[in-house]
């Protein structure tokens, strides 16, 4: 039996106000509460004492002992890509925030009867049509269509929510027209991984952020 028992309710919604929880439900509820609090408490202190003893270890730790690993690494894993940020004006920022707050606001448009087929749901937008539709009516209950009031901010009309201006690429030397400052590449979906790693490579070199990178496993002559 915990020491928590043999206190009364009002004991009990002290200790749980002073802990900053709930102080509302039965006293088995109360109990429980505390019970838990405890738990993570000493959850975190377990946490500080094993970082605590990493810190210890680490500073045992001597260069010397690298000597004793493998060399197998793949380099290209052990690197750090950071992702490179556009050169933006103050106006392109403003548009992009406000087209940003405009999305959250936005409906999602579906197409007339995605409710009752699967393969509607997964399509694009359609422009309803048909005398009697429903939704070209405007009727209740029924999805909004597209048209001229949703329209977003022209100032960062295609851009990348970055703010890069995305090219589409499918070779290597593509890349030597691309300005790493404002612009970033997109990949073709149909680009085999030889040409992926080759256009992998040279972006690092010249500093150009990929949209769609993605790990290639090499095997054979990759």
């Amino acid at each position: 039996m915990s020491d928590y028992e043999n206190m009364t309710v009002a004991q009990l919604k002290e200790l749980l106000k002073e802990l900053g929880l709930a102080s509302s439900g039965k006293k088995a509820d109360l109990i429980a509460r505390l019970e838990a609090a405890n738990e993570d408490v000493s959850e975190e202190l377990q946490e500080e004492t094993d970082e605590e003893t990493d810190e210890e270890v680490d500073e045992d730790f001597d260069d010397d002992d690298f000597d004793d690993f493998d060399d197998d690494w793949d380099d290209e894993e052990q690197i750090h890509r950071a992702k490179q940020k556009p050169e933006l004006d103050d106006s392109t920022k403003e548009a992009l925030s406000l087209r940003s707050s405009q999305s959250r606001k936005q409906p999602k448009f579906r197409r007339q009867e995605w409710y009752r087929y699967k393969r509607l749901s997964r399509s694009g937008w359609r422009k309803p049509k048909g005398y009697q539709s429903k939704q070209r009516l405007n009727m209740k209950y029924r999805t909004p269509m597209a048209r001229v009031g949703y329209g977003k901010v022209r100032a960062a009309k295609d851009l990348h929510p970055s703010g890069f201006i995305e090219v589409l690429v499918h070779n290597s030397s593509s890349l030597e027209e691309i300005d790493p400052k404002t612009q970033a590449i997109r990949i073709g979906k149909r680009v085999g991984n030889r040409k992926r790693l080759s256009i992998h490579n040279k972006a690092d070199e010249l500093g150009i952020r990929i949209l769609n990178r993605r790990s290639i496993e090499k095997r054979g002559d990759l």
